[in-house]
């Protein structure tokens, strides 16, 4: 989890190559935690990677469609320098629940807060 996050998000960041694996292994369970601690979702996702290591769409797909909490996703946001993962994620507030927002590296600490901010 990044440095200084807020207890009441999921909060990771993504190095290297990016699984579905790793999506079951690391993400699931501290979704879980949240979800028994505020029973909602906010979770923020810094990619630290190259694109060809981040199949986006189909492991952002799977990530929350899968998921059988779908209604319990409130804020997701992922903090990128790539422009069609900020573009994506924009657009994916139109086919969810929940708010998804698309932020620059160096908006961090705003993509913090704002995920963190309770908009239920």
């Amino acid at each position: 989890a990044p440095a200084g996050a807020p207890n009441n998000i999921a909060a990771f960041r993504a190095t290297g190559e990016v699984t579905k694996e790793n999506y079951q292994t690391v993400v699931l369970p501290e979704i879980e935690r949240l979800l028994k601690q505020i029973n909602h979702i906010n979770f923020l996702l810094v990619l630290d990677t190259e694109l060809e290591n981040f199949t986006t769409g189909a492991w952002m797909q799977d990530a929350l469609l899968g998921l059988k909490n779908l209604a319990k996703w409130n804020r997701s946001a992922i903090v990128t320098d790539f422009d069609t993962i900020i573009s994506f994620t924009n657009g994916f507030s139109y086919i969810v629940p929940g708010e998804f927002k698309g932020f620059k590296k160096s908006e961090f600490d705003e993509a913090v807060t704002w995920v963190s901010e309770e908009s239920l």
